[in-house]
């Protein structure tokens, strides 16, 4: 070991360095700026004005701020339900032997490579249209006319747009998740099993979804990490400026850095750090949550 301690450091070191420089000082740079009023990001030190705790005070008291809050517990939430279980299911179907696996798993991943700005587009112009998309089209062809007339990207209706085109999207990456847990999961149970008398239901019921905790906890926590950074699509399904009924707190923190939209009178980088602050909070908050609950030590493939 003691031979090999300055090979270790030679290769570790560029490791390391790059670590401190992309991760650690980028993250306590921006918890130190969130208790400053920063002008730019580029501003240097002696331009900050130290706030204290201004910043956070401010912040939840502001009603545009507070909306959007409520827009990304609901797409964590609500969003979340229907990508864990619509991707369980095409998870449980494609591993269950099914002719044709590796087709119809690139179909369904297939969103997932395709840039958000592209699909987001795609769903507002072709999918959502009023005149001649798909969602009205397909309303028309089985008669429901009432259906065929709603306008989908109206303010009232825009962020059930926004949750099924985003939730579209994502499936696909979280199936494949759900696919690696349950192909590691060996036959042989499957087979002790059948011969107990168990059927399908019951395999999935008392075997699968047990074993499958850990999976679900990765699910979750990517779920999570992905619903905090959530900002391509809300800022594509905003017509011009930044919509109430979309807004999500990373599109409130450009506008606060950069100084875009209505809402915004002069820019605050420190302002907009705190936001950040928070939903990193948010994001360690769930997956201590699932830590907690979500044990699956005592499970053994």
């Amino acid at each position: 070991m003691k031979k090999n301690r300055g090979m270790i450091i030679a290769f570790l070191t560029p490791a390391v360095l790059i670590f401190l420089a992309v991760f650690l000082y980028p993250i306590v740079r921006t918890v130190f700026m969130s208790f400053f009023k920063i002008g730019s990001v580029t501003d240097s030190f002696d331009l900050w004005e130290f706030v204290g705790i201004a910043n956070y005070q401010k912040l939840f008291g502001t009603p545009i701020f507070i909306a959007a809050m409520k827009n990304i517990v609901k797409i964590w939430l609500y969003g979340g339900i229907i990508v864990m279980l619509m991707s369980l299911l095409f998870g449980v179907i494609l591993t269950s032997g099914i002719r044709g696996k590796k087709v119809f798993r690139a179909i369904i991943y297939l969103p997932n490579i395709v840039s958000a700005v592209a699909l987001a587009t795609m769903w507002r112009q072709y999918v959502f249209a009023p005149d001649y998309g798909l969602v009205t089209s397909f309303f028309k062809m089985i008669g429901a006319d009432k259906l065929a007339e709603t306008l989908w990207l109206a303010p009232e209706n825009s962020f059930k747009a926004l949750l099924v085109a985003y939730c579209f999207g994502m499936i696909g990456y979280h199936m494949l998740i759900w696919m690696s847990g349950i192909e590691r999961i060996s036959p042989d149970f499957y087979e002790a099993a059948t011969i107990d008398g168990a059927n399908k239901i019951q395999q999935f019921r008392y075997m699968t979804l047990p074993l499958l905790k850990g999976v679900f906890k990765t699910n979750v926590t990517m779920w999570t990490v992905s619903s905090a950074a959530f900002f391509v699509w809300s800022q594509l399904f905003s017509s011009v400026t930044a919509n109430n009924a979309t807004i999500v707190p990373v599109q409130y923190m450009y506008m606060q850095i950069f100084g875009a939209g209505n809402a915004v009178t002069e820019r605050n980088a420190g302002y907009g750090a705190a936001i950040g602050i928070i939903l990193c909070l948010c994001v360690v908050l769930v997956f201590t949550i699932c830590n907690i609950f979500l044990k699956d030590d005592d499970l053994e493939f």
